[in-house]
């Protein structure tokens, strides 16, 4: 078995939801939602990057704008701006969760904020987790809070999560379209990206709009990374990245990690399970086509999307690694989409 090290998951989200029930939900594993550690163990679920990601206070229709995104075209409007003073407690409290599951785990799982401990990890069997924040709605203008979740072990930042923040403005769920849907970088937003530099936290574009990519890529000074998108060729999808970004990135020595959502996979962009192999493979040729070999890897967002039903939770891990297989990939090449990848751009990031 290929052990996996998975760019982008939501697994605190479902703690954050349950708070009473984590015992059941992480350590137990009721076998549902993607992930637990029952199933990671089982499944050579290596590590990654785990989101600390804050829903919206006052929640829009999400049954209805899943409805939605079941058939297309679609372009579902997004909540407002959550401000610092609202996000700032649930966010710690996010953040404790996965602090949590380190002490829960009883050694199964470690957070880690070097290279060089994920690396650690992965040669003793310790599941690898990095802090990420998915939206920076809880780092405030000043960028204290930045240095506050970084001493807690942030090493990965989203500027965004498509709903805007101080520092920039993220894509609309829609299809079919382009990410050019707004302005770039506040000011705060170019501050952010110098900072997240000096740290050397890692920025995610996934969720940002083609002006803000554009600004981060001009200003940052550390490769380009998308920790969860896939691309805009096979499946036209505001979330996706055009050719032009997956050769930005590329040339930065950045990466990219394929999204595991029906919704930006699929060329009809449905949020429909019932489907095949070819999607896959058809997103995965068309990024090693534009990012090369070692700029690629997985990027689940296990539960916190509609995976394809032959993927299914973290048990099919192994069933994707024999489809690629299946499709010519060798094992060298498979060895570095499910870890090395990652592992270099930690080396050139952390």
């Amino acid at each position: 078995m290929i052990p996996v090290f998975d760019g982008h998951n939501d697994l605190v989200l479902r703690l954050v939801l349950e708070p009473d029930r984590r015992d059941e939900i992480f350590l137990a594993g009721e076998g549902k939602g993607h992930l637990d550690l029952p199933r990671m163990r089982a499944s050579g679920f290596a590590g990654g990057f785990f989101a600390v990601y804050l829903p919206s206070p006052v929640a829009h229709d999400d049954a209805r704008a899943q409805a939605a995104m079941e058939r297309s075209p679609y372009a579902l409007p997004l909540p407002d701006l959550i401000p610092f003073a609202a996000a700032i407690g649930p966010a710690l409290a996010a953040a404790g969760h996965l602090a949590w599951m380190e002490r829960a785990s009883a050694g199964a799982l470690k957070i880690c904020r070097t290279a060089a401990e994920v690396r650690a990890c992965l040669a003793d069997g310790t599941i690898a987790a990095i802090l990420h924040m998915e939206g920076a709605e809880a780092i405030d203008d000043s960028l204290d809070a930045l240095h506050l979740f970084h001493a807690m072990g942030l090493r990965s930042l989203g500027p965004v999560w498509s709903r805007p923040t101080i520092f920039g403005h993220g894509v609309p769920f829609a299809f079919p379209s382009g990410p050019d849907t707004g302005p770039g970088l506040t000011d705060a937003g170019k501050r952010l990206v110098r900072e997240c530099n000096a740290l050397r936290i890692l920025l995610d574009l996934s969720h940002m709009n083609e002006a803000g990519f554009n600004d981060v890529a001009r200003l940052s000074e550390a490769p380009l990374v998308a920790t969860h998108s896939n691309a805009h060729a096979i499946c036209p999808s505001s979330r996706n990245l055009t050719d032009r970004q997956l050769t930005m990135i590329r040339e930065s020595g950045g990466m990219v990690g394929l999204n595991f959502s029906v919704s930006f996979l699929r060329p009809d962009g449905k949020r429909d399970p019932a489907m095949g192999w070819e999607p896959i493979l058809r997103q995965m040729d068309h990024l090693l086509e534009l990012v090369g070999e070692d700029h690629l890897g997985f990027g689940s967002d296990f539960d916190g999307c509609t995976t394809p039903d032959v993927i299914g939770d973290v048990g099919g891990l192994p069933r994707l690694i024999e489809a690629l297989a299946a499709h010519g990939y060798d094992r060298s090449l498979l060895e570095k989409l499910a870890h090395g990848n990652w592992l270099a751009l930690l080396d050139r990031t952390l």
